[in-house]
């Protein structure tokens, strides 16, 4: 009769297979453990290296506006001599209170009506113009949009001497309304609407037309509320450069009332206030002049990118 193993004798060949197992795993996990931390330390490696060079970039581009806003708190004398010194000595707001002396207040009451009415205008217009290139049907509508991608590429200052013959011929050369009109259209506008309304079903309108409403009421109460992204990408393209604008006010109107900041400012830097290079007096011009348009942008920063976004997809 075969005799049948008991536990005892089953037991030392299990503890062997055991013992040799584990001895296994012991021996391969250090491995394992080394390899993770050569990978974790190469990829925190390589995220210091990338966080480093975004640091020393961000402070070759931010430097010069720390020295700007230091310069404008200097006298002359220290500018002149320690032009790169980050600690003004002595630390005065002479600068300013000359600029307050000067026509710079005219200049900046005149920069922002016109931005405002350019602003408020362009948005209004190029969503109109967007809208009808989307979804009115009409004869030439595609000759129309490809005028408007051609206008894109031509560089504005091709532009600036046939501005400024319709402006003389036209009887508004030197007028508040010169500034401005010519500026209330944009082609880059125009486009980024067109595309954003594209993107929206259809449906929404066809539901507001048979509830009765019209083209403009559909226009205005349905789809443009829908637009918003875009209509903030619009509002902080055409601010930005409607303030920044310096070639259109050049040709537009030689009247010192008319002068805009951007061209007030550039006299000052050309020697408008008298002998000296006036460094403290040019940075705290340019400093407030920076300042509307920095907080526009910090205000609308989330929905920028959203809008003009929206635009690129659908082309």
């Amino acid at each position: 009769m075969t005799q049948t193993p008991t536990g005892d004798s089953i037991a030392p060949a299990a503890r062997t297979r055991a013992a040799e197992d584990i001895a296994v795993t012991e021996a391969t996990k250090p491995k394992v453990v080394d390899d993770g931390n050569l990978v974790n330390r190469s990829g925190r490696g390589k995220k210091i290296l990338v966080y480093t060079l975004l640091v020393i970039f961000a402070l070759i581009y931010i430097y010069p506006f720390i020295v700007q806003v230091v310069t404008s708190f200097k006298t002359n004398g220290d500018a002149v001599a320690n032009p790169l010194a980050l600690v003004p000595d002595p630390i005065t707001t002479a600068a300013f209170e000359r600029l307050a002396q000067t026509e710079y207040p005219r200049w900046f009451t005149n920069s922002v009506v016109v931005t405002l009415l350019v602003t408020a205008g362009r948005v209004f217009l190029v969503s109109l113009a967007g809208y009808a290139l989307a979804r009115l049907t009409f004869r030439g509508r595609n000759a129309v949009f490809t005028g408007i991608l051609a206008v894109l590429a031509v560089p504005g200052v091709v532009l600036l001497i046939p501005r400024f013959l319709v402006l003389n011929y036209l009887g508004m050369y030197n007028t508040y309304p010169a500034l401005f009109v010519p500026l209330l259209v944009d082609a880059a506008g125009v486009f980024i609407m067109k595309q954003f309304f594209e993107s929206i079903p259809v449906s929404v309108e066809e539901a507001a037309r048979i509830d009765g409403a019209g083209t403009f009421r559909t226009f205005w109460s349905v789809v443009l509320p829908m637009a918003r992204p875009a209509l903030i990408t619009i509002t902080i393209l055409s601010f930005q450069g409607s303030w920044n604008e310096l070639p259109h006010f050049i040709i537009a109107a030689d009247d010192p009332d008319l002068f805009t900041l951007t061209r007030g400012v550039g006299q000052l830097t050309s020697g408008g206030l008298g002998s000296g290079n006036q460094f403290p007096i040019s940075m705290a011009a340019a400093l407030l002049m920076t300042i509307p348009t920095a907080l526009v942008f910090v205000v609308f920063q989330r929905y920028f990118t959203q809008g003009a976004n929206a635009g690129a997809e659908k082309g």
